[in-house]
């Protein structure tokens, strides 16, 4: 084996991700498996499609501001959240779905499974996509999301995050995480951030703030970039 093909193979690191089960997270009591996991072959559907690039995109779906205007803009934080997907060898990833959903600046989502007292904001959908450049870099425009109390336990919180998935060539490489910001309190008392024994891989999982992008007397800005596989791979929810 050459030296250069020892310098490209990145190990994959069996302890980055949280267990399966994790008991203080109580969801994943029913969601982890209770059995040995059986490889099954994926079809030639899961491993070669969709074909995103035919994929129609509206003029503001990448902008939460205005792609859910109902005659005003959205109640909140008016924020910036940019970044690059790249590889494990720090090459783009260009061309590739990304997508983010995210509760409103009062902390809920526009789901009818949500029960929290805050109001749905009536200009706010919070839901966006775009695909990254030859670059690999993507960009949304957004409201700061706000944090919400959720039934883990007698006084859980979520801190304020994003979801975001980054779909790759196909169906079946579809990944999806959740970012936070920079600076939050409630990042190392959430059940779900615990589950992480890792602590640089929670520190991947933060967004930073970034005045370089940020519009001035608009938004600030909060990069996020996103690594697949490799040892700097960005965590990825698996429970």
């Amino acid at each position: 084996m050459s030296d250069l093909h020892d310098s490209r193979f990145a190990t994959r690191d069996r302890h980055w991700h949280p267990k399966a089960l994790t008991p203080d997270y109580k969801t994943s009591i029913l969601r982890s498996p209770r059995q040995a996991l059986v490889s099954i072959p994926q079809s030639m559907s899961e491993t070669s499609g969709p074909d995103f690039t035919r994929l129609q995109f509206g003029r503001h779906d990448a902008d939460l501001l205005l792609n859910f205007n109902h005659g005003g803009l959205p109640i909140g934080e008016r924020i910036i959240v940019a970044g690059r997907v790249i590889d494990q060898y720090g090459q783009p990833v260009p061309h590739t779905l990304v997508e983010m959903w995210q509760a409103n600046a009062g902390g809920r989502y526009r789901h009818k499974k949500d029960a929290y007292l805050a109001p749905l904001d009536p200009n706010f959908g919070g839901v966006g996509r775009c695909f990254t450049d030859r670059d690999g870099h993507y960009c949304f425009r957004t409201v700061k999301p706000g944090p919400y109390p959720w039934r883990n336990g007698p006084n859980d919180w979520r801190p304020a995050h994003i979801h975001v998935s980054v779909s790759g060539p196909s169906i079946a490489t579809r990944l999806i995480t959740q970012l936070y910001f920079e600076g939050d309190p409630l990042i190392p008392l959430c059940p779900i951030v615990k589950a992480i024994a890792n602590p640089e891989a929670v520190q991947g999982l933060i967004a930073r703030l970034d005045m370089s992008m940020a519009n001035p007397m608009d938004c600030l800005a909060y990069r996020f970039d996103i690594v697949l596989r490799g040892q700097r791979k960005t965590h990825f929810e698996n429970v």
